[in-house]
């Protein structure tokens, strides 16, 4: 593999319109402004991503929008479930259009098989849930 050069399949145009609008959600005008800040390759910034990259990348969005939005509303503003519409909006821009919540859902799923358990129950703790260690 050359340097550089994607180490997967590419990004669906789906998850690419979608990244973009999380992009610009987040206050920047596409993903060359967006490099520094989020830590983007060359080969991100103008646009080509793998699906794996474009997973990672909009589940961290969602996450800092998440956070931004828990950040400027009390607990019963917000919605139960941000993968729903009238989830959390944190800028004055029009929200990011909507992914299936089943796709969306499940692409989160995947990626939290990945995660250590160790920081999960971290993570968890951070947000103020109470962990047990299973049964067995």
């Amino acid at each position: 593999m050359s340097f550089g050069q994607p180490s997967g399949p590419p990004a669906t145009a789906r998850q690419l319109r979608y990244l973009t609008a999380l992009v610009e959600s987040a206050g920047h005008s596409g993903f060359r402004d967006a490099r520094g800040p989020l830590g983007l390759t060359q080969r991100q910034a103008g646009g080509r991503f793998t699906r794996d990259e474009a997973e990672e990348l909009i589940a961290r969005l969602e996450a800092e929008a998440e956070a931004a939005g828990s950040d400027q509303h009390g607990p019963d503003e917000r919605s139960a479930d941000p993968t729903t519409e009238g989830g959390p909006v944190t800028r004055a821009r029009t929200a990011p259009p909507q992914a299936p919540a089943a796709s969306r859902r499940q692409s989160l799923a995947r990626q939290l098989e990945r995660v250590p358990e160790d920081l999960l129950v971290d993570e968890l703790r951070r947000r103020g849930w109470s962990v047990t260690p299973p049964q067995g």
